[in-house]
């Protein structure tokens, strides 16, 4: 807590200097010039070193068309073209850059990630939810460096952590202090640029309870409006904020704005006008949009999509004398970190490094598929990939008397590729690196006794008031249908388990990860459930049960049953 408090004081001070010392353009100059800043952003890295596999490596286009995308060497070349093509720059990041991560930065705790942005010249990161999945201490690793207390230093003999400050406006110890910084301001073009970073307040809905203990996380708008006023007291007029909170968007290109109003929206419209441009995340989406500030101006909000696949640009014009943004003249687009540029050496030599070290582990085969497993869902909502995943966490809490499994879509963080991503060959061989890169949060399984009652109310949740239905994939001893135009609470029927419809007043074991058996993801009902029983991790559940099922093709999607 010292330390934190301590760094924030320090900003303070420095920022009071840059007030003091920061003059407007001296006379004879012509009246009111103006200074060019790109702000270059990425958001949701998640240690994506290797360009991503299946559809998480690709980009739709506004025409359907898609691009294949992403890769830390072709990131760091269209960063360094970005910023070659203007004289001042920053590269920021809009959070959730470690966490969930590909196995070759997972196995070193992705220090191999922090060790690129620290390559990519990132000034200044928002934390986002994932950057708290080992907890406080080891953000505070990320931060400073050191050896990890329990694997010690494997990457590399020393880790010297980020060259860049990690923020959080909102995020504080329980006793009300601050346990980030919530800005940090950067000179580009004669004049300083406030960056305040926010992260979403309901981050203990999407991370494991153990993990934030000790933290509580504020209101977004709030803490980014005190921060911008101390930033505009002390002389800082230009600024921008990373945000990682996001909206869902309908079908677009990264161009569009065809967002699906939520929280992000409702934020970007209450936040004070002295922000100048609103970079945001979490939600995984591409959109390019105008949002007006409560003022009814206008400003960029933007957000590339995820896994290093795009990066956010938006060209700021600066007046000198004013040091605030001329908003009328900014310009934002995303660009297509596509892969037909030549690799950035250096990058390409991290990534090759991280390959090697984590090869033997790696690139073990632990099964083998006879097609895609996609983890998108259909109409309905159900994905292959969902199915094989509810089956083998079924298959692997036998033990519990487990009857269903049910899993969160949200941790399923990958395609299951018949092609290789080691050698894009047709093989149909799943290693032990496509695996953990599809389950990669070390989830514990957990069965816990649910009444009839209790598993419908589980499927209510999965629509929640304001933002798009998150659909659990289900075990192949669980069907039902639902209604997506009934009213909320009343769409699921034809609930039966093994077929057989259930009972209300009957019980179940059901088998979920420890996440959900907290009430992750908004599903509280699950907290309800009794006689909780341990089980295996989830990734070895999947593990095991690819190595027991070889050659195993996609289930017949017929598990959710979506009513005219």
């Amino acid at each position: 807590m010292r330390l934190s408090t301590r760094l924030v004081v320090l900003a303070a001070a420095a920022l009071a200097t840059t007030a003091v010392t920061t003059a407007p353009a001296s006379a004879g100059q012509r009246p009111d010039p103006t200074t060019d800043v790109r702000i270059i952003a990425f958001n949701d890295l998640h240690g994506n070193l290797e360009p991503p596999s299946g559809s998480s490596g690709r980009v739709t286009q506004s025409d359907g068309t898609t691009v294949d995308a992403g890769g830390a060497a072709y990131l760091a070349t269209h960063v360094k073209q970005l910023r070659s093509q203007v004289r001042n720059s920053l590269v920021l990041s809009a959070g959730d850059n470690v966490g969930a991560s590909p196995v070759i930065s997972a196995l070193f705790h992705d220090e191999p990630t922090i060790d690129l942005l620290n390559q990519l010249g990132v000034s200044a990161s928002v934390v986002g939810n994932h950057e708290f999945d080992e907890g406080y201490k080891e953000l505070q690793r990320m931060q400073f460096g050191g050896c990890h207390p329990t694997d010690g230093c494997q990457f590399d003999k020393k880790f010297k952590g980020a060259d860049f400050p990690f923020l959080g406006s909102n995020v504080y110890f329980t006793n009300g202090l601050p346990a980030l910084l919530p800005f940090t301001v950067k000179f580009e073009g004669g004049v300083p640029i406030g960056v305040i970073g926010a992260t979403l307040k309901d981050l203990p809905t999407v991370v494991t309870p153990e993990a934030i203990k000790g933290l509580k996380f504020g209101d977004e708008v709030e803490a980014i409006n005190r921060t911008a006023n101390l930033l505009d007291f002390l002389g800082v007029k230009s600024q921008v904020v990373l945000l990682h909170q996001g909206d869902s968007t309908e079908i677009e290109g990264p161009n569009d704005c065809r967002v699906l109003p939520g929280p992000a929206t409702a934020i970007a419209k209450a936040v004070t006008p002295k922000v100048d441009a609103i970079f945001t995340g979490h939600s995984h989406q591409q959109y390019n949009c105008v949002i007006n500030d409560p003022a009814g101006q206008p400003r960029t909000v933007i957000q590339g999509a995820s896994f290093g696949r795009l990066l956010s640009v938006v060209d700021l014009k600066i007046n000198l004398k004013t040091r605030d943004v001329v908003r009328s003249a900014t310009q934002a687009h995303n660009e297509i970190v596509t892969r037909t540029v030549t690799p950035d050496p250096a990058v390409a030599a991290l990534v090759a490094d991280a390959k090697a070290k984590s090869g033997p582990i790696a690139n073990k085969p632990v099964g083998s598929i006879t097609a895609d497993l996609p983890a998108a869902g259909n109409a309905a909502g159900e994905s292959s990939l969902g199915d094989v995943i509810a089956d083998a966490q079924l298959a692997g809490t036998q033990g519990n008397n487990a009857v269903i499994a049910m899993t969160n879509p949200g941790g399923i963080r990958a395609d299951l590729t018949y092609k290789s991503s080691a050698n894009n060959e047709g093989d149909g061989v799943v290693t032990y690196g496509e695996a953990f890169t599809v389950q990669p949060f070390a989830n514990i399984m957990q069965t816990i006794t649910l009444t009839g009652a209790n598993l419908k109310n589980v499927l209510e949740q999965q629509w929640a008031p304001g933002v798009n239905p998150k659909f659990l994939q289900i075990s192949s001893s669980l069907h039902y249908s639902y209604s997506a135009s009934a009213p909320q609470g009343s769409r699921v029927s034809n609930i039966t388990v093994n077929g057989t419809p259930v009972d209300p007043a009957a019980t179940f074991r059901v088998s979920v990860n420890n996440f959900l058996a907290a009430g992750g993801d908004g599903f509280t009902e699950f907290t309800k459930g009794t006689n909780l029983a341990g089980g295996p991790v989830d990734l070895d559940a999947l593990i095991a049960y690819l190595g027991a099922h070889p050659n195993l093709a996609p289930p017949a999607a017929d598990r959710i049953t979506l009513l005219p």
